[in-house]
């Protein structure tokens, strides 16, 4: 089993609208409203892809009802910690005649120590009977910034492996615990290394600075560039399939679920990157986030080209 932890859970709603102005009302031609969190992306194309897992972390009030229940509704069985207030909603509204976005994002509700206390039991518990635990996401307001390293410490302790996708300090604390894989876009990368931006050749030698920290598994997504991975003392460049994306948000999500997926089947490096980046590429080929048609990542799995370096 895998199981994805999203500490600051949301439902994720999208609105469509013919022109979008501020200072106007504006009536929704079309609305979206999707159990979201990165984590709880990543939990939805592990199901799709048939694999087994349980989703976790935090969540509050009927908003937190929502989610579980649209979780369930697709297969994925659900372990969440229950604390006061409500989750949040992360709001997307979409200009139909210009294509563009605007993002209205809430913070979620403090969480008590007492809360964490119960997180990390729960953690313990999941580990045990996981193959691989996910810690995907923002740190909830009330978290320590060494919260990821703790939970990172307790899952590795149970015999699991854990992932991690984050940024800021919840990364830089995250990493010294040493996950079994950590996937930093180029923008984050360029901040752990205490730098604005990073040229093309620097990348992998950024990416090998991680793996040398003593983490297994380094993969640095560049976009429609592909990948930069270090797995197990080897190195590769990933060509993902060339496609017109009708969505990004939650592509780095499904490109975790693929390598997530593929880990619990002890799957080659080669074969783990071709699925990571046909989940990636499928999502990016529906409008809601964490979602894909099976067939499409099937026929881009052929399509990805992995080579090593």
């Amino acid at each position: 089993m895998i199981t994805t932890v999203t500490l600051n859970a949301a439902i994720d709603k999208t609105y469509y609208v013919k022109q979008f102005g501020l200072g106007g009302v504006h009536r929704v031609a079309r609305q979206i409203a999707e159990p979201g969190g990165k984590g709880n992306n990543v939990a939805k194309v592990i199901r799709l892809l048939g694999g087994e897992v349980t989703a976790s972390g935090f969540v509050g009030g009927s908003s937190g009802s929502f989610i579980e229940q649209r979780l369930a509704e697709r297969g994925i069985q659900t372990a969440f910690v229950q604390v006061p207030g409500e989750s949040r909603v992360c709001l997307n509204i979409i200009d139909e005649s210009t294509g563009s976005s605007t993002e209205l994002l809430e913070q979620g509700p403090e969480i008590a120590w007492s809360s964490i206390a119960e997180m990390k039991v729960m953690i313990r518990k999941l580990a045990l009977q996981s193959s691989v635990v996910v810690l995907s996401g923002s740190l909830p307001p009330g978290a320590p910034a060494n919260f990821y390293a703790e939970l990172i410490d307790i899952i590795q302790s149970a015999g699991s492996r854990a992932f991690l996708d984050s940024s800021g300090a919840a990364l830089n604390s995250g990493l010294e615990a040493r996950p079994h894989f950590v996937k930093p876009n180029e923008q984050e990368l360029a901040q752990l290394m205490g730098r604005d931006r990073l040229g093309e050749n620097e990348w992998a030698e950024a990416a090998a600075r991680l793996a040398n920290l003593g983490i297994p598994q380094v993969c640095v997504t560049l976009g429609s560039r592909g990948t930069i991975a270090f797995i197990d003392g080897s190195s590769y460049r990933v060509i993902p399939p060339a496609i017109q994306a009708v969505n990004t948000v939650g592509c780095g999500d499904s490109f975790v679920a693929g390598i997530a997926f593929a880990e619990e089947r002890d799957a080659s490096p080669e074969e783990k990157l071709r699925m990571a980046t046909a989940a990636a590429a499928a999502n990016a080929m529906s409008e809601k986030a964490g979602h894909m048609d099976y067939a499409v990542f099937q026929a881009y799995a052929k399509q990805v080209e992995v080579r090593a370096l």
